[in-house]
């Protein structure tokens, strides 16, 4: 028997098969974007330790990390079997993102003892400063706003603002609560780092607000009129004049 060419199926089947890997490509990105995220956190005190705990109930895996992680053991025994705990080294090591939640003056040492674990990271920092603890640090981040000062504390790194505008008992009591969640400001330099943190936010039970750069971080800094107020992302956009 002879097969006769057919044009139209030719096209047919390339056309399917073009559908076919775009479909596949689609489903592996849905697939990276669900999948859990592995998450270093330096500092696990009252908010990074909060913060992580919400995380790994959202199914990401969460490494908590102190000088002393003997202390974390109840800690990670709340997240679950996917949680574990040691040195802020390691937890630098095993993020693909990193979680900085230590008094503000710390940054620049956790910058040159752990900067190299971190660069070309997603680093989330959330450190507020405070000149009565943190000195010339604080001052320095008080007056030209942490997006700029970290950066230059943590070069290297995709550098995020966020998760820094609440606190602790926010953390702990108002994630995941019904009606209009409490807004995030979010700022960074890096869309990617954006996105990530978006998506972060959102699993911890809040709604992620973009405000723009690093340079921009400053308007949602310890002390403005939107620290710790807990508004909604509609009321963040109008306080910060956002679109």
């Amino acid at each position: 028997m002879t097969l006769h060419h057919d044009p139209s199926r030719r096209s047919f089947l390339i056309a399917g098969g073009t559908l076919a890997v775009g479909l596949a490509s689609s489903l592996r990105a849905l697939s990276a974007q669900s999948a859990p995220v592995k998450i270093g956190l330096i500092g696990s005190g009252r908010q990074g330790g909060a913060i992580g705990l919400l995380w790994a109930k959202a199914g990401h895996e969460v490494f908590f990390s102190s000088r002393h992680p003997e202390t974390l053991k109840d800690l990670v025994a709340q997240a679950g079997p996917k949680a574990k705990a040691g040195l802020p080294e390691a937890a630098a090591q095993f993020g693909d993102v990193i979680l900085i939640a230590v008094p503000y003056g710390a940054t620049p040492q956790i910058g040159r003892d752990y900067g190299k674990y971190m660069q070309g990271k997603i680093v989330i920092d959330v450190g507020n400063p405070r000149v009565d603890r943190d000195g010339d640090v604080g001052k320095d981040g008080l007056a030209r706003g942490t997006g700029v000062t970290s950066k230059e504390h943590l070069p290297g790194v995709r550098l995020v603002r966020a998760l820094n505008a609440l606190s602790f008992v926010q953390v702990t009591k108002e994630a995941h609560r019904a009606g209009e969640k409490i807004g995030i400001p979010i700022a960074s330099d890096d869309q990617a780092a954006i996105a990530m943190t978006v998506r972060l936010v959102t699993d911890a039970g809040f709604d992620p607000v973009v405000v723009g750069g690093l340079a921009r971080a400053k308007e949602f800094d310890a002390g403005t009129p939107v620290y710790v107020k807990g508004l909604t992302a509609a009321q963040l956009k109008v306080a910060l004049k956002l679109p």
